[in-house]
């Protein structure tokens, strides 16, 4: 599906996903890739998870990006005192008819963005998983089912550990990327300081995509192939994450406690098909998944203490399997 053989409904939506980077770039300078991975979440009905130091617009991005795409949009800021009930809504008691009635919570918008996520207990990180993994909440006794498209999108700052609760490997898990976020360019920090220090706060976002477009290109995405080489490749990549001494690499076997699980596969297919989508093809190249696999995988590898000790990291270990896996024609 080059741009040339798209149809027209094909090449309208990538000129949408192409002005979306324009407008973010109105708000946000640079973290184009982080952009682009929230735009994968998107298409592919997948969450993300950003971790990156204070300051990095994280939430910028996030709330900017909700704008272009016109959905609602709900900012939760996760703290130590938040109860369920503030997530997705309680049951009150209406004195004039005599009966309870549900008042639903901000978990019912298109976007949610969970703000600094690690910073509130486990209670309020579980009611967060029943509307990630089944979107639907319940209040009460009653279920009531979340619109769609509903994604996730939740911050969280890897340089404060006191007053903040990890989030457990299964949340962890529901994630499609954990995505790093990293200091921008000295260019692009240049335009910050200078954007920030005249006093250009306020820019007309416009919408470009509505939720008939995203539901689109999602159908789109679905349609890009990906070869049986290609798949088999994946679940190598996935299995050398469990068994690592069964591909070599005894040296990285030290240091793996847990591989990833089933979910990674799924998201690694997923995440694939739809950066080949972004490249205007419609079938997937080994770079798309090499492209992906980092932010799909550093999650769902669990190393052990003596990787601590060592100072080895989980994307150290990814990087390893990347270049020795082979893809088998």
């Amino acid at each position: 599906m080059a741009f040339e053989t798209a149809t027209e409904a094909q090449q309208e939506h990538h000129q949408k996903i192409k002005q979306a980077y324009s407008e973010v770039a109105k708000v946000v300078v640079g973290q184009e890739y982080m952009v682009n991975r929230l735009l994968i979440g998107l298409f592919t009905n997948g969450h993300i998870l950003l971790e990156g130091v204070p300051g990095l617009a994280k939430t910028l991005t996030i709330s900017t990006l909700a704008r272009v795409l016109h959905l609602d949009f709900a900012r939760i800021q996760f703290t130590p005192d938040l109860l369920p009930a503030d997530l997705v809504g309680t049951m009150i008691y209406n004195q004039k008819d005599g009966k309870f009635e549900v008042k639903k919570g901000p978990i019912f918008a298109n976007i949610i963005l969970a703000d600094e996520i690690n910073r509130s207990p486990a209670k309020v990180q579980s009611a967060l998983l029943e509307a990630m993994q089944e979107k639907q909440v319940t209040i009460g006794e009653t279920s009531f089912q979340l619109d769609r498209p509903f994604l996730v999108m939740a911050t969280q700052n890897p340089v404060e550990n006191e007053g903040t609760y990890p989030l457990p490997e299964a949340q962890i898990d529901r994630f499609m990327l954990k995505v790093f976020v990293n200091y921008p360019s000295k260019e692009d920090e240049l335009e910050i300081m200078r954007r920030i220090s005249n006093m250009q706060f306020d820019y007309d976002v416009k919408a470009v995509l509505t939720k008939e477009d995203i539901f689109a290109i999602r159908q789109e995405v679905n349609k890009v192939k990906i070869s049986e080489s290609l798949e088999k490749y994946i679940i190598e990549l996935v299995t050398a994450t469990r068994k690592p001494k069964e591909y070599k690499l005894e040296h990285e076997a030290q240091y793996i406690q847990f591989g990833a699980s089933p979910r990674a596969s799924i998201n690694l297919n997923l995440a694939a098909r739809a950066m080949a989508y972004f490249e205007g093809r419609d079938f997937v190249l080994p770079e798309d998944i090499k492209e992906v696999a980092m932010d799909v995988l550093n999650h769902r590898i669990i190393l052990n203490y003596e990787a601590e000790a060592d100072n080895v990291k989980t994307n150290d270990i990814i990087k390893v399997l990347l270049n020795k896996v082979p893809i088998n024609k």
